[in-house]
């Protein structure tokens, strides 16, 4: 089954998003916890480039921006990874409606794992971003924040491929 050129448009701009969301830089303890969450971005970015090329469509695979080198504090760097996911969800829902229009049923399947999974990884960030809000921002709370990174670091998730 072929997909549309709007569909592998689509999909291959979700590549670029993934790629980009697996840029990564961070505190010491919180580095751990973005390296890996790098790495869950990047298996969904090659998800979609086989996706693609399973379809025939040929995934395109363009230069990613680097991150920003300069943010003022790890409250930042997690409101800036949630803007990140809230734009791949809106980049995901875009491509559902693509799909319902086009009766695309294939896609449709494909991505319904993306849906879920935008669910609990904007989950994750707005979890994290209220640890701020109950244990503060001085310097022992972002430790502890840290800490709490850290931890979920080496606390593997489903798999990612699922």
């Amino acid at each position: 089954m072929k997909i549309s050129p709007k569909m592998k448009k689509s999909l291959n701009d979700q590549v670029a998003l993934e790629g980009a969301a697996s840029n990564s830089i961070g505190y010491q303890g919180a580095a751990n916890y973005f390296y890996m969450q790098s790495d869950e971005e990047r298996t969904h970015m090659i998800k979609v480039v086989h996706y693609l090329n399973d379809m025939g469509a040929y995934a395109s695979i363009p230069a990613i921006k680097a991150p920003s080198g300069s943010f003022k504090s790890l409250e930042g760097i997690l409101k800036t990874a949630l803007k990140n996911e809230q734009s791949v969800t809106k980049a995901i829902h875009k491509m559902v409606e693509i799909t319902q229009k086009e009766k695309d049923h294939s896609t449709y399947a494909f991505l319904e794992w993306f849906v879920n999974e935008q669910v609990q990884e904007e989950t994750k960030f707005e979890t994290l971003l209220q640890k701020f809000d109950l244990i503060g921002r001085d310097k022992l709370a972002i430790n502890e924040i840290d800490k709490i990174l850290a931890t979920e670091s080496t606390t593997p998730d489903a798999d990612p491929t699922a």
